[in-house]
């Protein structure tokens, strides 16, 4: 079965219509969205001149059989306290935003999908095969 997780820049390009990203979407069994991406999503949206429209597209996203919200819980923040205190000591600074991603990712047992290289730094995590060239 093929889990896959999407960044914010996933679900953007699967907007534009990004050929690549539209693979990855039909060949997976399961689809999940953190919260965190759609916070970012909906900050991204905020006073711009289609923001009815790309909440409607959000929701109906979200509301297709494949698609799950992964909330944030205390195991999350676990894995997330492991893998902050880990690259803060190996000098790796990461976006948090993409911390809390790539541990919903490990607790969901995903792959994420992104443009962002960085979470080629976290070991633990598996990428997108574009990221691994």
């Amino acid at each position: 079965m093929k889990k896959i997780i999407l960044d914010t820049n996933a679900y953007t390009g699967l907007l534009r219509g990004d050929e690549q990203i539209l693979k990855e979407l039909g060949n997976a069994d399961n689809i999940f969205v953190p919260v965190i991406v759609i916070g970012e999503l909906l900050a991204g949206f905020q006073g711009g001149t289609k923001e009815t429209k790309n909440r409607q597209l959000l929701e109906q996203f979200l509301m297709k059989p494949r698609v799950e919200v992964v909330p944030i819980d205390k195991e999350t923040a676990e894995i997330f306290g492991e893998i902050k205190y880990a690259l803060v000591k190996a000098g790796t600074p990461l976006p948090v935003n993409d911390i809390w991603i790539a541990c919903c990712a490990l607790e969901a047992g995903a792959v994420i999908v992104s443009y962002d290289d960085h979470f080629l730094k976290i070991p633990q995590v598996r990428t997108w095969a574009p990221l691994d060239n």
